[in-house]
Formats: structure tokens, C-alpha cells, sequence
């Protein structure tokens, strides 16, 4: 999220090789001219190779399962000067969030891996970009990694009693790509913004991919705070109600996405592909 990536082998090889010799130096009979012919079984069918399994951004299977609510989930106390204490936060939230998204991959007939979870205290910013990043996903790790130096920055204006709320929403939009990863929708996401015709159109297939994954991380807050409708004013306030950012959309999208996780029934609340263009801006 973006704020305001010899021994016993040389006997079996002896063995190997006599068998092979007894084989060859053996006299062969003539094959019977009876017996069935056995290509009558034979189903090209069953050599061929399967089709390729079409995945859409717009109509995918994810968006017709029911949306994930309940999770037992009692992340430990956070203190935000403790490099052990924040990954013990991460790790407890991330396999939360993990058992929440289960039912779903079963519906869809899919075993995602675990992510790990890792914090960092290496920022990965240049400096150039309108934000700067709290924690990020990387799919060719299957790993999620939280920026401590940035994290403690924002947290310096978030009061203790909020604290929670606004790191659980962190960690489910962060667990949010893996979603997207597991699911084929973030290759999908990387390709359009790859093919698009100007800076433009990237922005809006990159804001789309975002924006779902702060839809994921309403799901995820709803769940992990058992339904507390003050834990959604708290996110907004502090995590939407900034800046837009042309990378993660306006703050009005970002809150509207939220709460489309929040309070949705299946996963097409979060369909942002599919969303009209001003809802992704």
C-alpha cells in the first residue's frame, strides 16, 4: 500500500545394466497373431493437452462467492518502537486473514500458498513518488513485506486507541494481491497496464488493482474487528481522507472501496474492473 516488492547407486546401475543385457541377449518369440487389438482403447482424447482456463477481469468466478465475514482472530498488542512486536502484529494478522480467504479458494477450487509475512527496515521509495510506501506484496516471493521506518511515520499521528484498527486494514490490503495473485486476476492486471496506449490508461489498470485491494482490506477489517462499524470511520480517517494519489486512486474512491469490502455479500462488490471509469479515478 502506497500512502499520500556411490556405493548403493553403483549397485542399482549394475543391476540396471544386467537386466538390460539378460533382455537383449535372450531369444525373442514371435509375437502372436491372436490377441485383441489393443489400439481399440487407445482415446486420443485422454493425450491431448487441456484447454487453457480463460480468466477475465470483468467476469471472473471470484466475484460470485460469497464475501468472507467471520474469522476468530486476536492479534497481540502492538507496540510500534518494537521490531519483534511488529512482526509478531504481522504474522498473527496475516494468518487470520489467511484462514478468512480459505472458503473462498475452496469455492473456486483453489490451493493458494501461504504468504510469508516479513517486516523491513529498508524503505523502497525514491523519493520521486506522490507517497510513500507502508508495505508491499511480491508475488514472485509469495511474501508480504511491512516498511517499519514509514509505518512508524504514519503512525506518529495515529492516536493508540486506532492503532489496531488502521494496521489490520494495511495487512488486509496487502493480503488483498495475494488474492488477486492466486486468483490469476494480478498477471491479468500487470498485462493490461503493460499493453495500455499512454500514462494515462496505465494509471487507471494500476488504480483498478489497487482499489480492489482496498476493497479486500474492508473485507478483512470487517472480519478481524467483528463487525465494528467504528473501526471503518477510524481507517477512512486516517488512511482515506488524505490526498489522491494518482497510483491508488482519490481519497473518496479509496473510502467508497472500502466499504464496498465492508458491507458487500459476494466478492463482486469488489469488482473494480468492472466499475465505471469516475469510481476509479
Amino acid at each position: 500500500m502506497l500512502f499520500g516488492t556411490a556405493v548403493a547407486a553403483a549397485v542399482a546401475l549394475s543391476a540396471l545394466a544386467a537386466s538390460v543385457v539378460t533382455v537383449v541377449s535372450t531369444p525373442r518369440e514371435e509375437p502372436s497373431a491372436g490377441g485383441a487389438d489393443v489400439s481399440l482403447y487407445y482415446e486420443a482424447a485422454l493425450t491431448a493437452a487441456p484447454n487453457p482456463v480463460e480468466v477475465d477481469l470483468v467476469d471472473h468466478p471470484l466475484y460470485s462467492v460469497a464475501m468472507p465475514t467471520t474469522v476468530e482472530c486476536d492479534p497481540p498488542d502492538l507496540d510500534m518502537d518494537s521490531d519483534e512486536s511488529w512482526e509478531a502484529f504481522a504474522d498473527a494478522t496475516g494468518e487470520c486473514l489467511d484462514t478468512l480467504w480459505e472458503p473462498v479458494m475452496t469455492d473456486l477450487g483453489l490451493h493458494a500458498e501461504t504468504p510469508d509475512i516479513t517486516v523491513t527496515r529498508e524503505s523502497p521509495d525514491s523519493g520521486d513518488e506522490d507517497g510513500y510506501t507502508l508495505a508491499y506484496y511480491e508475488s514472485d516471493y509469495t511474501r508480504i513485506t511491512v516498511v517499519l521506518p514509514n509505518v512508524r511515520e504514519l503512525g506518529a499521528f495515529v492516536p493508540d486507541e486506532d492503532q489496531e484498527e488502521v494496521w489490520v486494514a494495511l495487512m488486509g490490503h496487502e493480503y488483498g494481491h495475494h488474492v488477486q495473485f492466486a486468483t490469476g486476476i494480478l498477471d491479468l492486471s500487470h498485462e493490461r497496464q503493460l499493453g495500455s496506449k499512454d500514462e494515462a490508461e496505465q494509471l487507471e489498470a494500476l488504480r483498478r488493482t489497487e482499489l480492489q485491494a482496498e476493497c479486500m482490506a474492508g473485507v478483512g477489517l470487517r472480519a478481524i474487528m467483528d463487525g465494528d462499524a467504528g473501526a471503518l470511520g477510524v481507517v477512512n480517517e486516517h488512511f482515506n481522507a488524505g490526498g489522491d494519489l494518482d497510483t491508488h486512486g482519490s481519497a473518496v474512491n479509496r473510502s467508497f472501496w472500502l466499504e464496498e469490502g465492508w458491507s458487500r455479500e459476494t466478492v463482486e462488490g469488489c469488482n473494480t474492473y468492472g466499475a465505471e471509469a469516475r469510481r476509479v479515478s
